[in-house]
């Protein structure tokens, strides 16, 4: 099942929404609760000791469809109904060189290459902050270039959100924006590299997990540039090197992070040396069971 966050004009506050074919299910009146999120959801279903699933499934009776999602996929305005961001993580943490191909790129960008071969195979995966929720940005809201970068690249990943417990909820798309030219000069550059203003996109939609079992994702980005397509690729998460259980042990390792916090497991989707992000490009990242996380690229004041 999926679940998206909408800006409601009516009230003029968001809303969450149950996306039942090509139709959004307004949760509102379920939950009761102004501050809808995919948090208030859980804990709705937790004090009937339901699964999200089984819950909306009892209550699909008294819900009503609101809007289609084709009317929600715009640009943001106040006066129109548009996603939002699914969830408003509090932390969004990520990890680095968990695919074969990404290890290669960031060999190929450095002038250290072996430390990304070192920890490729190393026992410990790379983590590493990447974004507070002032820094991110939902389905077709701008992502920022910096000034100071002359390489930038998408990074189309899965995204886990993780309960209190460190059990994962959701799944999500993201797009962990990346200055390869700043990491390449110096991996202690990274936090430059990766964060910063609109650095991280997240949607368009939540997947809720269903037990333990860990879906397999083929994920696809597009970029546009002036309306035709110049980059494409797609991959699997089966060709991830590590398991997203490993990672989320990883992070939870002394350094306990709240709940809602999102963790990207790493890209195995990498433009051409050639090629750097412009103002104006459009990035679409999908996948069949979350959709599309389409947004448009501007230049940082």
């Amino acid at each position: 099942m999926k679940i998206v966050r909408y800006w409601d004009p009516g009230p003029r506050r968001p809303a969450l929404g149950w996306v039942r074919e090509d139709r959004i299910v307004d949760l509102s009146g379920l939950l009761a609760r102004e501050d809808a999120s995919l948090e208030t959801l859980l804990d709705a279903a937790k004090e009937r000791q339901l699964s999200p699933e089984a819950l909306l499934m009892q209550s699909d009776s008294m819900l009503e469809s609101s809007y289609s999602c084709q009317q929600l996929d715009i640009t943001s305005d106040p006066a129109k109904p548009h996603l939002l961001q699914p969830i408003v993580p509090p932390e969004v943490w990520a990890a680095g060189v968990t695919y074969e191909r990404s290890r290669r790129a960031r060999e190929a960008e450095s002038d250290v290459a072996d430390v990304y071969e070192r920890v490729y195979d190393a026992r410990r995966p790379e983590i590493f902050f990447k974004a507070t929720p002032s820094r991110c940005v939902g389905p077709n809201m701008p992502l920022g270039l910096r000034g100071d970068s002359r390489w930038i690249v998408p990074e189309p990943e899965l995204a886990l959100i993780l309960d209190g417990k460190l059990g994962i909820v959701g799944f999500t798309l993201g797009n962990d924006m990346s200055c390869r030219d700043i990491e390449g000069e110096n991996p202690l550059y990274l936090p430059q590299a990766k964060v910063f203003a609109n650095c991280c996109s997240l949607g368009p939609a939540v997947l809720l997990a269903e037990g333990n079992a860990m879906p397999e994702f083929v994920i696809s980005c597009r970029i546009l540039r002036e309306g035709k397509t110049v980059f494409e690729d797609k991959t699997s998460t089966e060709k991830m090197h590590r398991s997203v259980e490993e990672l989320v042990r990883y992070l939870e390792r002394y350094n306990p992070v709240p709940a809602m916090t999102t963790l990207l497991t790493g890209t195995g989707i990498i433009p051409p040396e050639n090629f750097s992000l412009r103002a104006g490009d459009v990035v679409e990242i999908s996948s069949s069971s979350i959709g599309v996380l389409r947004n448009p690229v501007e230049l940082l004041a």
